[in-house]
């Protein structure tokens, strides 16, 4: 699990090779992670997750070619390989391995609530199609692969975008039901959404995204840069007249590149009313100064693929001397061991069967004390509301060892409502623990 608090901070970051790099990736993702990842006291992993394209890409071509301009780009940027680990998810063997072990103790029903996969039935059931038409298991299980990205390194911190928070609670949970039946192997990992890392809006006002067909290309070449710049859609308001920073695609855009100065240069042009095509020219300039020395490393770069081969390729090995160890202490774990091996110390007694366990806890929000049921699985059975002090939790804990499901009713009022399709792995739950020595576990 993680080492002591003298440990190196992980971060870990996976960039989908899905299609060309564009102006909203490098604002909302390559600029801001670049220069994080040389913080003091950070360890920095970003992987290209080749493995998730698949789920939405089945064109090879275009899967290798943007792997390489991805690739490409993220270095042109300053991503320093020789700082970093920086690798090809599918160079890592042991992800698919971990992505099983995980898959056997992730709950179907934790899945189905995955945005995606509820966003694709959705729209089905919206066509009065089949609600899993062109529904893959790739898709569905796309949480537990992202999942194993990030047990696999015990990253503390994954930058993402709030629409992706879901899945960081879903590898939480990975990795808490794991830990429950195995013990203590994987880090609970955080969330980081940075709401001063800008979203740039597209050519035509709406999020900058492949899906809209609305992109920039981060390093079409000058002239295309220009041209495309040219077309952002603009309202009619003519040279002399005011025009509003509010709502304008062009001032936006301008605003993530310019320093403040330039920024407040420009609202009082808008003021003034600066033409259309002279804001446009601005913003131009103002991106090509910034991009055109990283265009002309990554020229260099897309030229020598050979050499980005050999980088990723280094990037694995540094992966795997954390991967390959940990993943043999995890099939140790789960049982996956040599036959003809000695038993250890511990293995003399009867190996431990899960049980269900009571959780007790405080919460630091308001100050009362709680308690959970778990199952084998670690999964939550039984919730229930803050008592004033650690007794009358326990005193309500004892009450449900001793008369079991008898006392779900009399203690209602001190519970969270539990759903009927729960209350009898609730009732067998509390049975189970009569057949051992009851107690808690305490956590915070």
């Amino acid at each position: 699990m993680a080492s002591s608090s003298q440990a190196p901070l992980r971060v870990l970051t996976g960039i989908t090779p899905s299609g060309t790099p564009h102006l909203g990736n490098y604002v909302g993702s390559i600029r801001h992670s670049v220069r994080q990842s040389v913080a003091p006291g950070v360890q920095s992993f970003f992987f290209l997750a080749d493995y998730h394209a698949l789920i939405k890409v089945q064109e090879p071509a275009l899967i290798q070619r943007s792997t390489l301009e991805i690739a490409a780009s993220w270095l042109a940027c300053g991503l320093d390989p020789e700082k970093v680990t920086f690798y090809r998810q599918s160079d890592i063997v042991e992800i698919p391995e971990l992505t099983w072990f995980l898959t056997c103790v992730t709950g179907k029903g934790v899945l189905n609530r995955a945005h995606a996969y509820k966003a694709q039935l959705d729209k089905n059931v919206a066509k009065g199609e089949d609600p899993d038409a062109d529904v893959t298991a790739g898709l569905f299980m796309y949480p537990v692969l992202m999942g194993a990205d990030i047990l696999m390194f015990n990253a503390h911190k994954v930058p993402v975008g709030r629409d992706q928070v879901q899945h960081i609670e879903m590898a939480r949970d990975m990795a808490q039901r794991f830990n429950h039946l195995y013990g203590d192997h994987f880090t609970l990992p955080e969330a980081e959404i940075d709401d001063a890392v800008a979203t740039l809006p597209g050519l035509d006002g709406r999020k900058m995204s492949k899906s809209y067909g609305n992109t920039i290309p981060l390093f079409a070449p000058r002239a295309q840069l220009h041209k495309q710049i040219s077309s952002i859609v603009t309202d009619s308001r003519a040279p002399g007249e005011p025009k509003d920073t509010e709502g304008s695609a062009l001032f936006q855009i301008y605003q993530a590149f310019a320093s403040a100065e330039e920024t407040e240069s420009l609202r009082k042009a808008y003021a003034d009313g600066i033409g259309w095509g002279d804001a446009k020219q601005m913003l131009f300039e103002r991106i090509d100064l910034e991009v055109a020395p990283l265009r002309e490393r990554y020229e260099a770069l897309m030229n020598d693929p050979a050499q980005i081969e050999r980088t990723l390729l280094a990037g694995a090995e540094k992966a795997q001397a954390l991967s390959k160890p940990f993943m043999a202490s995890l099939r140790h774990a789960v049982g996956l061991r040599n036959l003809a091996a000695g038993k250890d110390k511990g293995q003399a007694k009867a190996a431990k069967v899960a049980k269900p366990s009571f959780k007790q806890y405080r919460e630091k929000a308001d100050g009362l004390f709680y308690f959970k049921l778990l199952d084998a699985r670690g999964e939550t059975l039984l919730q229930s509301r803050g008592f004033a002090s650690p007794q009358e939790a326990g005193r309500t804990i004892a009450i449900l060892q001793a008369q079991r499901g008898e006392a779900l009713a009399a203690l209602a009022g001190q519970l969270e409502p539990i759903g009927t399709e729960k209350i009898r792995a609730v009732e067998e739950a509390l049975e189970a623990l009569t057949e051992t020595t009851p107690g808690t576990t305490s956590g915070s």
